[in-house]
């Protein structure tokens, strides 16, 4: 069963290019869970479209199973790189496998790590004062634990 909701979840996701998979879980009991994510977003139209895809499928070859079939949420941690990458330009809080908080924007992805920008105030480094200091951390993603993208309204 595993190969076939594999194959037939391919076909969906080239039908619409900009969805890709996040997570493909199917149980002992043929309980079947896809997560979607979308360069672009993942709209209703578009989990109704792939459930469809492999359901009547299914159906037809005889299959018992229950399918559900949703988008990742905003609260749901990034897991892969093109995930950043769409996320560009908008504020992560990432915690690396050591235990380090890092919290900024995302001006760069690429397939092995992202690059977060912010600003900090410090203390000038002659006189009194403070001033406005842009920081910049590269990080591999194989240092990443979890990153979330910060909601701000």
């Amino acid at each position: 069963m595993q190969e076939r909701v594999e194959e037939l979840l391919k076909n969906a996701l080239e039908k619409n290019g900009s969805l890709f998979l996040i997570d493909l879980h199917i149980t002992p009991d043929n309980q079947i869970r896809i997560v979607l994510d979308g360069d672009q977003g993942v709209s209703v139209e578009d989990c109704v479209s792939v459930s469809r895809a492999i359901e009547h499928q299914l159906d037809s070859e005889g299959f018992d199973f229950a399918l559900t079939v949703m988008s990742a949420g905003l609260s749901e941690p990034l897991t892969l790189p093109r995930q950043y990458q769409k996320n560009i330009g908008r504020e992560l809080k990432i915690t690396t496998v050591d235990g380090k908080q890092i919290k900024g924007k995302v001006a760069k992805a690429t397939e092995e790590d992202c690059t977060l920008v912010w600003t900090v105030r410090e203390p000038k480094p002659v006189g009194k004062g403070k001033v406005t200091v842009e920081k910049e951390a590269v990080v591999p993603y194989e240092n990443i634990k979890e990153a979330k993208v910060i909601i701000t309204f």
